[in-house]
C-alpha cells in the first residue's frame, strides 16, 4: 500500500478512481485496465503506477475509496454530547446503506461472490482488506468513542458491532444482491437508519441511574 493511500486520496485520484469505478460497473473487472483507466480518466499510465502501484494496487484503491464514503468519525477527538453521538451513528448506518445499494458496492460483491469457489479469490480478499475490514475498524473506534464518553456500555466490543451491523443491514443487502430493486431505493434509509440506532440504543444505552451511580 501506497503512503498515499494510507493518508488519503487527492480529487485528482478520487477523479481516477471514480472513473475506474465506473468501468468495473459497465465491463466487470476485466474492464479494470491501467490503459482502460488511463484513457478514461485522460491520465497517464505512468501516474497510476505512481499512485497506486500494479493493477492489484489499484483495485485495493478502490475498494478503499469505496469504502472510505461511509463515514465513521472515528478520529475526531473530541468529546461529543450523546445527541451528537447518537447523530454519528445515524450517519453511518445511513451512509452504510447508500453505499452497500449503490451500484459500485453491488458489482464488486457479486463479482466476489462469482470468483468464490476458485482457488485464488483475490477480488474477495480485497473486498474483505480494503473495504469490510475498514468500515468495521472505523465503527467500532467510534463506538468505542461512545462507551469511553458513557453513552453506550458493553461487555464484548465485536458482539456490540455485529449487533450494530446486523440492526442496520439486516436482510437487506442478500436482497439486493439478488436484484429487488424496492430496497435500493434511498429515500427509505434515513428511517431505516434512525429505527437501527434507536434498537442498537434500547440494547446498550446507559440510563441516566447507571451514570449517577456506576455500582
Amino acid at each position: 500500500m501506497t503512503e498515499q493511500r494510507e493518508k488519503g486520496f487527492t480529487p485528482r485520484q478520487r477523479a481516477v478512481l471514480e472513473c475506474a469505478l465506473e468501468l468495473l460497473v459497465a465491463g466487470g473487472e476485466r474492464a479494470v485496465t491501467t490503459a482502460g483507466v488511463a484513457r478514461a480518466a485522460s491520465c497517464s499510465k505512468e501516474s497510476l503506477y505512481k499512485w497506486f502501484g500494479d493493477r492489484d494496487g489499484l483495485l485495493a484503491a478502490m475498494i478503499a475509496y469505496q469504502a472510505s464514503k461511509v463515514r465513521t468519525f472515528a478520529n475526531e477527538g473530541e468529546a461529543v454530547d450523546r445527541s451528537r453521538f447518537r447523530a454519528r451513528l445515524v450517519a453511518f448506518a445511513r451512509d452504510l446503506l447508500d453505499v452497500l445499494a449503490g451500484d459500485v458496492s453491488l458489482a464488486l460483491n457479486r463479482l466476489a461472490i462469482g470468483q468464490a469457489s476458485r482457488d485464488e479469490n483475490r477480488l474477495g480478499r480485497l473486498l474483505v482488506a480494503q473495504g469490510r475490514r475498514r468500515i468495521d475498524e472505523g465503527a467500532i473506534a467510534l463506538l468505542e468513542a461512545g462507551k469511553r464518553h458513557g453513552h453506550i456500555n458493553y461487555e464484548d466490543q465485536e458482539e456490540a458491532y455485529r449487533t450494530f451491523y446486523g440492526l442496520i443491514v439486516r436482510d437487506l443487502h442478500v436482497r439486493m444482491l439478488l436484484g429487488e430493486e424496492e430496497v435500493r431505493r434511498p429515500e427509505g434509509f434515513a428511517a431505516l437508519a434512525e429505527r437501527a440506532v434507536d434498537q442498537f440504543f434500547a440494547l446498550y444505552r446507559v440510563r441516566e441511574k447507571e451514570r449517577a451511580d456506576p455500582a
